[in-house]
């Protein structure tokens, strides 16, 4: 098994992979899993399992839960401490672009639960007034913009969406769903004072968004 890198094709860990599956496994369920069931989920041997269980669970990414299932450990928490920065990091040229472009603050929001949370603002320079909107601002995912896009982006729906006065009054928001192989659900937004010209913002945050979707690959 082998990977492309550099015009090279490089070897990669068998063993490593199992384990991010397994994890990622784990991760995609509410109640964890038996050895027995994620044997039968990944297609290998109950003895890889166990091994790859213990490994993990040695470094607190996994735990054991009642009834001999195994769940995602408080490790995890450590490693997703890093991901808010790197997004901001990764998205700053293109939100910047974006609140230039169209004269209005600009947003990164991601789904944490059932909430959509900011982790990336961005201010226009050249207007005299625009709305401040706070890093870690969250509201539910079915108000505004941002969350509206994101839970469209489950399904299947990668336009934009527009909402009027649903987190502020007198406020319109645009926003649009990162599409992206990482698997963050997130999206890209604006948000004004004001009415926007839809026909004009709305593609032009679609734009943002697929930017950032490439970025983050």
């Amino acid at each position: 098994m082998g990977k492309l890198y550099g015009g090279a094709v490089v070897e990669i860990s068998q063993t490593l992979d199992r384990g991010l599956r397994l994890l990622e496994t784990l991760a995609g369920s509410a109640g964890g899993l038996t050895v027995a069931e994620a044997s039968g989920v990944l297609g290998v041997n109950r003895t890889i399992v166990y091994r790859l269980l213990a490994t993990l669970e040695q470094h607190g990414l996994v735990r054991r839960a009642d009834g001999g299932r195994f769940c995602v450990g408080f490790g995890t928490l450590a490693l997703a401490s890093s991901v808010h920065p790197l997004l901001r990091q990764v998205a700053q040229p293109v939100l910047r672009s974006l609140a230039e472009d169209v004269g209005a603050t600009s947003h990164l929001t991601i789904a944490d639960g059932v909430e959509a949370l900011a982790v990336a603002v961005v201010e226009p320079s050249r207007t005299d007034y625009h709305v401040a909107y706070r890093v870690g601002t969250r509201h539910p995912l079915e108000r505004g913009a941002a969350g509206r896009a994101i839970l469209a982006a489950r399904d299947g729906v990668t336009d934009y969406v527009v909402t009027t006065g649903e987190l502020q009054t007198g406020a319109s928001g645009v926003a649009a769903p990162v599409v992206a192989a990482s698997g963050v659900e997130a999206s890209v937004g604006v948000i004004a004072l004001g009415d926007l010209d839809t026909d004009t913002v709305g593609p032009r945050t679609v734009r943002a968004a697929r930017a950032l979707a490439e970025r983050l690959g």
